[in-house]
């Protein structure tokens, strides 16, 4: 019994080290099953699309992972984590990162991620001293701007859903936000990333405004979306970029 549960062990270890792999080296099981998709991946997405100058490769790991976390797409999810701690993303902002898509893309898909994050920390030996307090010192808020966004947020829904409407106060932006463990830029771009990757275009106006304010650029925007065409879709991209596109024409004037 004791061999036997040391053998368990051990396929054990060797199946979550074959699950934090580099997404970018060949994939056998891809080319058995579509081959012209694993060329797609080898020859676009890895030789070209990683490696295009408009969003550093930081960025795209949280692009992506805001995305495979809203999608709850969690088969690619364990080697994405792990290539994203390879290019610069700290273990504190990947807690961060699920963190907050659960109030963005659900409790679940959050909780979906924290299991499959799990395995990657234990793989890497990623201690809990690394990740962001529960309760850290928040960041300093913007008392005008937040004052002018649940004014205008109460008025239009405080009446009739002023639960929703406390909530995304109280949680949201005087908590949520200021948590200083993902910088705010970076918070707007998981948020931009989530939106776009689950189709929730409508409320792409005041995030994409909110991003730009917390310091991402229209072409950084627009590159991420470039860069979620391919992992949330050509559709969902084609139904947000009109909406990025009027903001930031309103904002060039």
């Amino acid at each position: 019994m004791k061999v036997l549960a040391m053998t368990l062990a051990s396929l054990s270890l060797f199946a979550s080290s074959m699950a934090v792999a580099d997404p970018t080296k060949a994939r056998a099981d891809v080319a058995s099953v579509a081959p012209a998709l694993e060329k797609y991946r080898q020859e676009t997405l890895f030789g070209d699309l990683w490696k295009r100058p408009g969003l550093s490769v930081r960025d795209r790991s949280i692009a992506t992972l805001a995305a495979l976390i809203a999608r709850n797409q969690t088969t690619e999810m364990p080697e994405y984590l792990s290539f994203a701690l390879d290019n610069g993303v700290k273990p504190s902002e990947i807690s961060e990162i699920v963190t907050h898509l659960a109030f963005y893309a659900g409790w679940g898909n959050a909780m979906q991620a924290v299991a499959v994050a799990r395995e990657v920390f234990a793989v890497r030996k990623i201690a809990t001293e690394q990740l962001s307090p529960a309760m850290p010192k928040l960041l300093a808020l913007n008392e005008a701007a937040e004052a002018d966004r649940a004014k205008r947020v109460g008025e239009l829904y405080g009446a009739v859903f002023p639960g929703v409407t406390q909530y995304t106060t109280d949680v949201l932006f005087r908590d949520l936000w200021l948590r200083p463990g993902l910088a705010p830029r970076d918070r707007s771009l998981v948020t931009i990333s989530s939106l776009v990757a689950s189709g929730q275009v409508a409320q792409l106006t005041g995030h994409v405004t909110i991003g730009m304010n917390n310091g991402l650029t229209p072409a950084e925007i627009a590159e991420a979306m470039t860069h979620l065409a391919f992992y949330a879709g050509w559709p969902n991209v084609f139904s947000a970029m009109p909406v990025a596109k009027d903001v930031f024409e309103k904002r060039a004037r």
